[in-house]
């Protein structure tokens, strides 16, 4: 059964910028991951069902207008989680909202921890590359607007891909 996830794509020239920071910091993951804003984490989404959770993404994108965020300086899970992020300083309630009505349709996943929207910069290293990565972003600051959420892939080479984008058009 594949994987899917929901995200905000952070976009060029901060994408690209995010990226990179996460490949200096030793992540593996860096190159596989593009950096976002999960809305909808790594979730098994059988193919049958992929029509009906499009459809639904349609629904409730079509009830939320486009929104600025703001990403602005770096934050961290740790002790309870080796996760080093970009903070989402504007834009948070807009997430929130979205995080809630796409996990109410037809794909339901149980969360490991309460929704905070991110963009995680290192994940699961040693504690001188989290420091590192923390340290390098802090202060990190962009803005721009969200006009879509991208439903992804996790395909066989462990590389995330976009499906398919969903326009805010609330």
């Amino acid at each position: 059964m594949p994987v899917h996830g929901v995200a905000v794509t952070v976009p060029d020239p901060w994408g690209p910028v995010l990226q990179q920071a996460r490949e200096d910091c030793g992540d593996p993951m860096a190159a596989a991951i593009p950096p976002h804003v999960t809305l909808l984490p790594p979730t098994l989404v059988d193919g049958e069902d992929l029509p009906g959770f499009g459809a639904h993404l349609r629904s409730v994108c079509g009830s939320v207008a486009p929104f600025e965020m703001v990403l602005s300086g770096t934050g961290t899970f740790r002790p309870i989680s080796p996760v080093v992020f970009v903070q989402v300083s504007s834009g948070l309630a807009a997430c929130e909202i979205l995080e809630a009505g796409i996990r109410s349709g037809p794909v339901e996943r149980e969360l490991e921890f309460p929704y905070h929207p991110h963009v995680t910069i290192a994940h699961h290293l040693e504690d001188d590359a989290l420091d590192r990565a923390f340290e390098g972003l802090s202060d990190f600051r962009c803005d721009f607007t969200v006009d879509s959420v991208e439903l992804y892939q996790h395909d066989e080479d462990g590389v995330w891909r976009v499906v398919r984008s969903f326009p805010l058009t609330g």
